[in-house]
């Protein structure tokens, strides 16, 4: 099945392939923010497999393996080489997986550099408690109040529009440090099959962490302080990889809306820093 993909930014300039979250979901939710990288850098986006414009009519299993297997079809269709990623939530973890794939087959080109920006959880223990974080911020004072203010209105009856975009942030509000800064999102919708059957493809106690390797090439981890996702699962991972880790003060999940200074800064200071690196 062919893949959507979509270009942003100067061509002729350093690619940088990003990875949007999910799984199950599209690209055009990372835009605008992520579009500041396409000032320098000539962006390669695609929706994964199950979702977006490459949703599937058919009923196909999609593992986590048929996403790494995708991303390295996308690699060697673009002729990437040794590829520069950007991944973003379960699309930091899918970069991660690949680079796990790449010791294992030695076909498939090593990335030259990662950048991951607040990663799914890279272990059983780390998902259960991001799941346990997430109910209660559902069910914290401050959300509870916001949904009961929206049942009392007559929005939906009003401006169906307004109510359905009211409605989706308030399903992800609780990604948020500050739940209010969910109005800056862009919309997306997640494919309910593809998430449950890739979560389903993991071991029942996965770590992802156990099976990095040690410095394969240079990385970045950035990660909200106050993401449902625990820090820990970043450190950690950090750690093992010898890599850089910058964690966002006043930020949740999506540090492209609530802290896109603080985020680029570091995106920008560690990209450069590499093109320097391998233009010397």
């Amino acid at each position: 099945m062919p893949l959507y993909w979509a270009a942003y930014g100067t061509p002729g300039a350093d690619r940088l392939l990003l990875l949007h979250g999910g799984p199950g979901a599209h690209h055009d939710y990372l835009l605008p923010q992520m579009l500041h990288l396409a000032e320098n850098y000539d962006l390669l986006f695609y929706d994964q497999r199950g979702g977006g414009r490459s949703k599937s009519d058919t009923s196909d299993h999609i593992s986590a393996s048929t996403h790494v297997t995708d991303l390295a079809a996308v690699i060697a269709e673009f002729s990437l080489g040794p590829p520069s990623i950007v991944g973003y939530s379960w699309g930091g973890m899918l970069a991660l997986l690949y680079l796990i794939g790449t010791q294992r087959d030695a076909a498939l080109p090593k990335p030259a550099r990662l950048a991951l920006i607040d990663p799914a959880p890279l272990k059983r223990e780390y998902r259960r408690r991001f799941e346990a974080e997430f109910a209660a911020r559902q069910n914290s004072p401050r959300i509870t109040a916001m949904r009961d203010e929206l049942a009392a209105s007559d929005l939906r009856q009003r401006d169906p529009d307004a109510y359905r975009q009211r409605t989706f942030e308030l399903a992800v509000a609780p990604y948020f440090a500050d739940p209010a800064r969910a109005q800056d999102l862009t919309p997306f919708r997640v494919s309910a099959r593809v998430l449950e059957s890739v979560w389903d493809s993991l071991d029942a106690e996965y770590d992802i962490t156990a099976d990095l390797p040690r410095a394969p090439c240079p990385t970045l981890f950035v990660h909200g302080r106050d993401d449902p996702i625990p820090v820990a699962s970043s450190s950690e991972a950090a750690q093992v990889m010898h890599a850089d880790l910058v964690v966002l003060d006043d930020c949740g999940h999506v540090p492209y809306v609530e802290q896109p200074g603080k985020l680029f800064a570091a995106l920008d200071h560690f990209l450069a820093a590499e093109n320097s690196n391998e233009i010397g």
